[in-house]
């Protein structure tokens, strides 16, 4: 009998032991959650009786290099409802719908829907919000809002970009500088009950939002509207499928415009305009647009043609295996391997010196060039001048060239490469290379974005871009501009030049593939002044119909943009230009 009471008192102490330790440890647990943990769990009782509502924050402005806003914001509204305040559902949607000029069903469903916060609209311009307040209706919400407006529409679209719904940026600078221009959210926070009803007497808290910076870019409105104007007569005179264009500095890489014809309009970048959109899917609309807002001189390839050449003018005269005073001969042709490779001229050139073929555009002559070069080191070039690799220029989707692989490459690839034929590359990227072998030779970064300031104007950042590694010795590169100086003074490029300004430059006239189609890519690359260049001008236009060549459809189009920017950019008239060719002929390659 004793050892049972003994052992049902270890029993008991048992159960006591394990009672005390489990009082012990939950008054720990308090003592731990009381010291340690109640601002945590302070702030979760709050979140429980507080209703939190965005104060979007204005996104940074877009600036161009004189200052005149591109992108801007305008204050709206949006419209919200909180289901458990509401207390007159039919007034509130009859209001809602007249107002805001939604189908009285859609507003319906949204109102008697049962959460924290419906949204109804956004984007409601802001003396529609005024109004709506102004009917003090309980659970309606009215909060501040921005939207993007464009102030010049289609300008620059495929530059500027847009933002969406969200205020975020989709394509072009929005998007690549989105961390520059979002601003951080703001709060509106409101105390509630337990059933989320809103205390009347507790009043609102604000977190005030914080606006984003404004980008300063180097693109200047009047250039670009100017150049616009340009491509779209080009355009419509020849019935040219798209107009790119792309002005820029040679010397450090600044872009003053950039086109794309034709644009569309940024405040209203998901109408496909005249596009017949009946019995399309989905899909097929959004790829409409997919390709509507790409920009043509950053996101897509082309055969250069003889502007081309430039490169492989460049990379021979610094190997050293061609003069300005080699003699050349030009039947109309020219064989390597089993091909016979023609010149633009059937007749053939005959004979002339280095100089003469860049003038003429000679084939043969280039293709000589590129066969002394070999195929070893004219790849050497092609990757030391940058070919190979993207311009790094601050827009997203940025192609890269197309070229063939190296162990791929035979003597007929390097023939046709050498006058720009058989692969791709983009117009910046043409356009920066050219700027790098003119410049005297250093590598160059294209760029829009050139400060960083606060909506007061105060500087907060430089945005830099130091000239690349060397990639063409200086004599070389002053070499290569005294050559293309006389291309467009007395050879093909003759239709660019201008009275009091020495400009240089190089046409180009290529078939887009499949050659059958007879489809032609016009083009032309001029810089100013040609002695120590500040401006570069790169004209690409597809399928024009009529005459095609490069010489009589693009160069013009460079030449009178150069006429009416040059004294808007205080580029001064120096010396008197002849447009007279020594051949006496027009030489349109």
């Amino acid at each position: 009998m004793s050892t049972l009471k003994i052992f049902h008192k270890k029993k008991i102490l048992l159960v006591f032991l394990l009672c005390a330790a489990m009082l012990v440890g939950l008054v720990g647990r308090l003592g731990y959650l009381m010291l340690f943990q109640s601002e945590y769990y302070h702030k979760k009782a709050t979140d429980l009786h507080e209703r939190e509502r965005d104060i979007k924050a204005a996104r940074g402005r877009i600036l161009d290099v004189n200052g005149t806003v591109l992108a801007d914001n305008q204050p709206v509204c949006t419209v919200s409802v909180v289901h458990n305040q509401l207390k007159d559902k039919k007034e509130v949607i009859h209001v809602l719908t007249e107002e805001l000029e939604l189908p009285g069903e859609q507003v319906r469903k949204r109102v008697e829907k049962v959460s924290a916060l419906e949204r109804i609209r956004t984007n409601v311009p802001k003396e529609t919000g005024d109004k709506i307040r102004e009917y003090n209706l309980p659970g309606v919400k009215v909060d501040e809002d921005f939207k993007r407006y464009y102030p010049y529409g289609t300008l620059a679209s495929r530059v500027l970009g847009f933002t969406g719904s969200d205020n975020q940026g989709i394509i072009g600078l929005e998007a690549e500088y989105e961390e520059v221009l979002k601003g951080t959210n703001g709060k509106i926070l409101t105390l509630t009950d337990a059933r989320g009803v809103e205390l009347s007497d507790a009043g609102e808290s604000r977190q005030e939002a914080v606006p984003g910076k404004d980008l300063i870019i180097s693109l200047d409105r009047n250039i670009q509207e100017y150049a616009e104007q340009a491509a779209l007569k080009v355009m419509e005179e020849k019935q040219a499928e798209k107009v790119s264009i792309l002005l820029m500095n040679p010397r450090n890489g600044e872009i003053y415009a950039c086109v794309n014809v034709p644009e569309f309009d940024l405040n209203h970048p998901f109408d496909l305009g005249e596009m017949d959109t009946s019995g399309l899917s989905e899909q097929e609309i959004q790829d409409a647009r997919n390709q509507m807002w790409r920009n043509g001189c950053i996101n897509d390839t082309y055969e250069p043609g003889s502007v081309f050449k430039i490169i492989t003018m460049s990379a021979g005269l610094e190997e050293g295996v061609v003069h300005p005073s080699d003699s050349f001969y030009c039947p109309g042709y020219c064989i390597v391997e089993d091909r016979r490779i023609r010149c633009h001229k059937v007749g053939g050139h005959g004979s002339e010196d280095f100089v003469h073929g860049a003038m003429n555009s000679c084939n043969p002559v280039f293709i000589t060039v590129g066969l002394r070069l070999g195929i070893d080191a004219y790849y050497r070039y092609f990757q030391q001048f940058g070919l190979l690799k993207k311009t790094g220029i601050d827009l997203p989707g940025e192609a890269g060239t197309i070229m063939h692989k190296k162990e791929n490459m035979g003597l007929v690839e390097l023939a046709t490469v050498s006058f720009g034929q058989s692969f791709q590359v983009t117009p910046v990227q043409l356009a920066a290379t050219v700027s790098s072998l003119i410049n005297g030779g250093r590598r160059v970064t294209p760029h829009f974005g050139i400060q960083v300031r606060d909506r007061d104007g105060a500087l907060l950042k430089v945005l830099e871009y130091p000239l690349g590694e060397r990639i063409l010795s200086e004599e070389t590169s002053e070499t290569v501009r005294g050559i293309l100086k006389e291309v467009v003074s007395a050879g093909s490029g003759k239709n660019a030049a201008i009275e009091g300004y020495s400009i240089g430059g190089k046409t180009a006239t290529s078939e887009t593939i499949p050659r059958s189609a007879h489809r032609y890519i016009s083009s032309f690359l001029g810089f100013t002044p040609a002695e120590n260049p500040t401006v570069l001008g790169i004209c690409v236009i597809h399928n024009p119909q009529g005459v095609y060549y490069g010489g009589t459809v693009a160069a013009p189009v460079i030449r009178d943009i150069f006429a009416n920017i040059l004294p808007y950019l205080g580029v001064e008239r120096t010396e008197t230009v002849s447009t007279e060719t020594e051949a006496g002929e027009e030489n349109l390659a």
